[in-house]
């Protein structure tokens, strides 16, 4: 049987792990170890991170959304329960999007459920 020589191979994922870690400090950016270590961690940090956005984000338009109900005289949970009384379903994402850019129709919908 003959021999496989694996050059060519080792050479491949050596270049893309190489090239996955480029930009890192000292031995994780060219030691294989280190780096193999590095590529692995990074990815983990990067999995639970964009679950951790999601977190911060909906925080991020609670706060919006509780700035808008402050300056029409009404506390964020008035407010969402409010609009969860007058059966209005439109989520945060978008309640945040209109009170930072939109706010005189926020008011306007507001007024309504108010009637």
């Amino acid at each position: 049987m003959p021999r496989v020589k694996r050059g060519v191979i080792h050479a491949k994922k050596k270049r893309k792990l190489i090239s996955k870690v480029k930009g890192y400090k000292w031995g994780r950016k060219n030691l294989l170890k280190a780096a193999k270590v590095a590529a692995v961690k990074a990815g983990v940090h990067a999995y639970a991170d964009r679950r951790k956005k999601k977190r911060t984000m909906r925080g991020l338009w609670q706060i919006r959304i509780s700035a808008f109900a402050k300056e029409q005289g009404l506390s964020y949970s008035r407010l969402m329960d409010a609009l969860k009384k007058a059966q209005v379903e439109i989520d945060r994402k978008v309640l945040a999007d209109l009170a930072a850019n939109n706010k005189e129709i926020l008011v306007r919908l507001l007024e309504e459920v108010k009637k």
